[in-house]
């Protein structure tokens, strides 16, 4: 990843139920909020960085696509991707994932093949489905998935050709899900 290249989606639509507050909005590091953070980073190495949403709730970009379902989950938001944008590959990373770094997506890119429809990646606590490269190939199982009324990107994952690249830490894939997740992660940056 030496050059920009390629097309990025940052899922920012969760519910945040258990941060009490919506995390994309939360301030991060010298930033305005955790999407700011994610978009300037992301930005900094994709061609093109959008976010994935609900609803227009940023001041810093107008790139966002909005589910294309009443239902809103990651699966819908990937179907919502592919049917928005004009592109065969994505790399989706999860809004509250502030420690996947450029080696990450480097390994993760340095690992795809036109042979798969996603490249996952996988710490020892679990894949990481909102940490990888999704391609246009995706979309029939998603759509699938989506008429069965199963949500769970695990299932997606199972059905598509998916490569999962493994990682020895959970470290980068730590998600700011609680008011202490958020703290330690302040702590570390």
């Amino acid at each position: 990843m030496n050059k920009k290249q390629g097309v990025a989606v940052v899922f920012a639509g969760g519910k945040s139920s258990r941060m009490g507050e919506d995390k994309a909005l939360l301030p991060f590091g010298k930033y305005g909020t955790l999407s700011e953070f994610q978009y300037a980073r992301l930005s900094a190495w994709f061609h093109k960085v959008y976010f994935s949403t609900k609803e227009k709730k940023f001041d810093f970009t107008d790139a966002l696509i909005f589910d294309c379902q009443k239902e809103s989950s990651p699966l819908v938001g990937i179907i919502s991707v592919f049917e928005a944008l004009d592109a065969d590959e994505v790399f989706i990373l999860s809004v509250d994932m502030p420690f996947v770094d450029k080696e990450i997506i480097r390994i993760l890119q340095k690992n795809n093949s036109q042979q798969w429809d996603a490249i996952v990646a996988k710490s020892p606590k679990g894949i990481q489905p909102l940490c990888g490269f999704y391609k246009k190939s995706i979309l029939s199982f998603a759509r699938n998935r989506l008429a069965m009324g199963d949500h769970r990107l695990q299932s997606l994952l199972e059905e598509a050709k998916t490569h999962y690249v493994v990682f020895d830490s959970d470290m980068p894939f730590a998600n700011l899900n609680t008011p202490e997740d958020y703290q330690d992660a302040l702590r570390i940056i």
